[in-house]
């Protein structure tokens, strides 16, 4: 089991910057793969970026390519989402997830463990 919780949304400027974090408890946490996926009022969930246990693999939705990076600190338990030139799209509520494998990390129903959620409001 693993227990995931984010942290670090809120309001922001378009261009502007934050960083999401993810604290997870349980066991072997440097064993899962992380991802973390945004959902828009009345849209549906979608994937944002995905990281492999050991840290050699990344992925990305095109929508945010080179202005988001995921990173993790496997001595810490969490995962990271450092999230630059905002835009008002961005705007939705985040969610980390975690998973054994890394194959189809940009599939919902590849995860097993998911958290709360985070608001990410990004004004215009």
């Amino acid at each position: 089991q693993v227990q995931l919780v984010e942290s670090g949304g809120g309001l922001v400027q378009a261009g502007g910057s934050l960083r999401l974090s993810c604290a997870a408890s349980g066991r072997s946490f440097s064993r899962y793969a992380l991802a973390w996926f945004r959902q828009a009022p009345e849209k549906e969930r979608e994937f944002v970026a995905a990281i492999n246990w050991s840290d050699t693999r990344t992925h990305y939705a095109d929508s945010v390519k080179g202005r988001f990076t995921i990173s993790r600190r496997n001595a810490k338990n969490t995962v990271y989402l450092q999230m630059d030139s905002l835009k008002p799209e961005d705007t939705a509520v985040y969610y980390c997830a975690a998973d054994v494998r890394y194959s189809d990390y940009d599939s919902l129903d590849h995860y097993d463990y998911w958290g709360q959620g985070t608001q990410v409001t990004v004004s215009s």
